[in-house]
């Protein structure tokens, strides 16, 4: 198991400063900073939800006070990797949708493209403005020793948890100060300016000017489980927040009700599944979306952030071929490897699996969340045999992969300081140009031993520093 903050027993150079810090400070004033954190978070309203458990579904994700450090050398190989993977994940989206070649020239299997419930036929064709689609992608990233980062999973549809990057951020400078004296942390500050950046680059109307394109927040509603994420972005960005009523469709444009009138919308980044986006092409009960949107969209009308059937690049069957995508598209080797898989649906890769249950972790490859997952060195016989049963029902529905010895970083815990299991989503945003906030999300399990990470079942965040020097 490797320690983010040690390597054979010598603390690590960039853990240096933290290493001291904590000797200076008493577990009691860290606890008490952290329960300082908790209210000021509670009070701001930064909450996510969970239905369907019981109880309050409003929570606060947890706040671990002690950071995860990225040398610069380390940030230099992760900023490129991801950056690759997201050139070659939308060139993907964008084959697809048009020549399919990955398919014709069979490196990737057609029944996993086009019987994708991700898959939206609605696309074929369809070039948006700099040919992106996914603008906004969260890679989720693994670490297993000093010199290894794996990808784990790739979100391309609308992926969420930057505004805890930002808030994170914010709360340790306020709660540590002096930590931050050196000046050699890198900002998270400009995400909300480079994401308008990247969505005003993507406008449909070229001959606007930056200063007049008009870019808008769609959400669902504050009954949404990211809701607090989608006002805090308008708010940093300076835009509007709108519900699909808050729009209309006219002349296959898109505007936008104001007590000034009519507004033009050049460019939406909407935080609606696919399904609900417009009731005219998708599910017609839809009171979220907006009637006639992918037509306007289709006409040039409006940008759409991420595009929709992005989700077809995000599923783990299609994960299996990421790495084949980049030599593909780009011609070049992968930076950051996957994590070993097995897919389900190759007959002898489920004769494996099926053996080997107590060893590997099985997912959904429509899951999300680490719901109806299958830990098999945690499982008891009973679950085993039964997630079998569900394998030879349905095996192209599930994949699986080795349990990794995910890194560890120091946490904060009741007993005092205990290490815990990490992962990282940086964020790439893709317009005129690919940048990648220098940070990102780290998750931590905050149960001993538990490889989940997600905040819906437990887990926490930490800031996350990338050192410029």
């Amino acid at each position: 198991m490797f320690s983010e903050m040690s390597f054979n027993g010598i603390t690590r150079k960039e853990y240096e400063r933290i290493e001291a810090w904590l000797k200076q400070t008493g577990i009691d004033d860290l606890k008490g900073a952290a329960s300082e954190a908790e209210t000021l978070f509670r009070k701001i309203g930064i909450t996510f939800a969970v239905y369907g458990e019981g109880g309050d579904p409003e929570r606060l994700i947890p706040f671990d006070v002690i950071p995860r450090i990225f040398s610069a050398q380390e940030w230099s190989k992760l900023e490129a990797g991801v950056i690759q993977r997201a050139q070659a994940l939308n060139a993907f989206i964008a084959d697809v949708y048009n020549d399919a070649r990955i398919v014709k020239d069979g490196i990737v299997p057609a029944e996993i493209v086009f019987d994708n419930e991700a898959y939206e036929p609605v696309m074929k064709g369809f070039t948006p403005p700099r040919n992106v689609y996914s603008h906004i992608s969260g890679i989720d990233v693994i670490r297993t020793d000093a010199e290894d980062f794996f990808v784990l999973e790739d979100n391309c549809r609308t992926p969420s948890g930057v505004s805890y990057v930002l808030e994170n951020r914010r709360m340790m400078s306020r709660l540590f100060p002096d930590l931050f004296m050196h000046g050699d942390i890198a900002p998270v500050e400009t995400y909300p300016d480079l994401l308008r950046q990247t969505m005003e680059s993507v406008s449909p109307d070229p001959s606007v000017g930056p200063g007049d394109i008009n870019c808008v927040i769609l959400t669902p509603g504050h009954f949404n489980s990211a809701y607090y994420e989608h006002s805090f972005l308008a708010d940093e960005m300076g835009i509007p927040l709108v519900e699909g009523s808050d729009l209309f469709v006219d002349d296959n444009k898109v505007f936008m009700r104001t007590t000034r009138g009519a507004e033009r919308v050049h460019v939406i980044y909407r935080r609606i599944d696919d399904a609900f986006l417009d009731p005219l092409q998708f599910r017609p009960d839809s009171m979220l979306g907006l009637p006639g949107l992918i037509n306007a969209y289709k006409a040039g009308g409006v940008t759409i952030i991420n595009a929709p059937g992005t989700g077809v690049a995000d599923d783990k069957a299609i994960y299996c071929y990421v790495e084949d995508m980049i030599r593909f598209y780009l011609s070049e080797e992968p930076i950051l490897k996957n994590v070993e898989t097995f897919r389900c649906s190759d007959p002898a890769q489920l004769s494996h699996v099926l053996a080997n249950l107590d060893k590997l972790v099985v997912k959904e490859v429509h899951g999300s969340g680490g719901y109806g997952m299958l830990i098999g060195p945690k499982s008891t016989a009973e679950e085993r045999a039964a997630y079998a049963e569900r394998l030879k029902a349905k095996p192209n529905a599930f994949i699986a992969q080795p349990t990794l010895a995910l890194s560890t970083c120091p946490t904060l815990v009741e007993e005092g300081i205990g290490e815990r299991h990490v992962d990282f989503r940086p964020f790439v945003l893709t317009g005129e140009n690919v940048q990648v906030s220098p940070g990102g999300l780290t998750r931590v399990a905050l149960r001993e031993g538990s490889l989940v990470v997600n905040s819906s079942q437990g887990g926490g965040v930490k800031d996350t520093w990338v050192l410029t020097e």
